[in-house]
């Protein structure tokens, strides 16, 4: 890689990304010229078959392109990568949108990049999924706004991907409670009620597989109400046109129905990649924004290509905040009972 070209892209990115996603943060805006170092919270093997996936080259490819130490620090969950950004053990770390947005909502950490989708986006949008010959179908095609096609769901039978998945459970389920359709029921602290909301709304049938079941997942979802076991599926922008939509059929699965027959209601919500955290309290926004460009600017070098691909599985970054990256989610997820509990359990987050 040619280092003095890389830098000289990464100021100009500097600039438009700058511009592009706002100031990272109020912090420290004092000079990081006596900056030597930066730490990247980070799950290490202990060793690696493929050398192209250890995680070293991409501190590496950063400590070249930001003339700084670059280190890894070992991480073994979510949770100790919050860890590590709330006690200053680390500057950054790539985790998922759950972990982020508890990072933001508890603890002020701030987003300044996330992964890109195949498509270029850093989201998907979350959609419920009925056959075109539903009333609920019907409702929402009629082009009448007092047919409320989200209020005919109850006491049908709901397909979800699994157990407090994001688009198959966590995003609908804020929805339809956060708009008064449905009522928790039981401890609105405890995750658990959410089990009994559901089934109280929807009815007792409602599909909650378990990993390894034929209903499980984006695919099982789908398949539920292909096969007619249920009457409304959750899933993602993407699923049907995956499982169901191929030009050649024979690569569509084989419950499939037309694909025509699928009926995508209106997204209440976008499930949001992995986005780089860091602590506004411990890092100042001089040297964020540098790690910013630096990352944005992977995707126009042979060996940042690599990177992404091999390390951080994604084909770019893109630039962005907290707010922008995380709001639409919290502001579903917060409405199900229990989910700072849950995630505060989940990541193992203690005090």
């Amino acid at each position: 890689m040619d280092h003095k070209i890389a830098k000289t892209l990464i100021m100009t990115l500097l600039i438009g990304t700058t511009a592009l996603a706002g100031c990272l943060g109020a912090g420290d805006e004092s000079d990081n010229s006596d900056l030597e170092s930066l730490v990247i919270a980070f799950s290490i093997k202990d060793d690696y078959t493929n050398v192209d996936e250890n995680p070293q080259k991409f501190a590496d490819y950063l400590g070249d392109a930001l003339n700084m130490d670059v280190s890894l620090y070992p991480i073994d969950s979510e949770g100790a990568a919050l860890q590590a950004l709330r006690f200053g053990n680390a500057d950054i770390a790539f985790m998922d949108g759950g972990a982020a947005w508890v990072g933001w909502q508890q603890y002020g950490l701030e987003a300044l990049a996330a992964d890109q989708k195949s498509d270029g986006r850093t989201y998907y949008s979350a959609h419920a999924v009925v056959l075109k010959d539903s009333e609920i179908a019907a409702a929402h095609l009629d082009d009448d706004p007092s047919t409320d096609p989200f209020s005919l769901m109850a006491g049908k039978t709901s397909c979800h991907t699994g157990w407090l998945k994001s688009a198959g459970m966590l995003l609908p389920m804020g929805f339809l409670i956060g708009n008064g359709y449905a009522n928790v029921i039981g401890d609105a602290n405890d995750v658990e009620s959410l089990r009994t909301t559901i089934t109280n709304f929807f009815n007792e049938d409602a599909s909650i597989p378990d990993s390894g079941t034929p209903y499980y997942s984006y695919s099982g979802a789908v398949k539920c109400l292909s096969e007619g076991v249920g009457d409304v599926a959750f899933a993602k922008d993407s699923t049907i046109n995956a499982y169901c939509g191929n030009e050649d059929a024979s690569a569509n699965e084989a419950w499939c129905l037309p694909e025509s027959d699928y009926i995508l209601l209106p997204s209440y919500g976008n499930a949001p990649s992995h986005p780089v955290m860091y602590n506004p309290q411990t890092s100042d926004s001089v040297t964020m924004n540098l790690v910013q460009a630096a990352l944005v600017d992977m995707v126009n070098t042979d060996e940042g290509k690599s990177i992404l691909e091999n390390v951080l599985n994604t084909p770019a970054i893109s630039a962005t905040t907290a707010s922008e990256h995380l709001a639409s989610y919290g502001n579903l997820i917060e409405d199900v009972p229990g989910i700072s509990t849950y995630f505060d359990s989940k990541y193992e987050i203690t005090e």
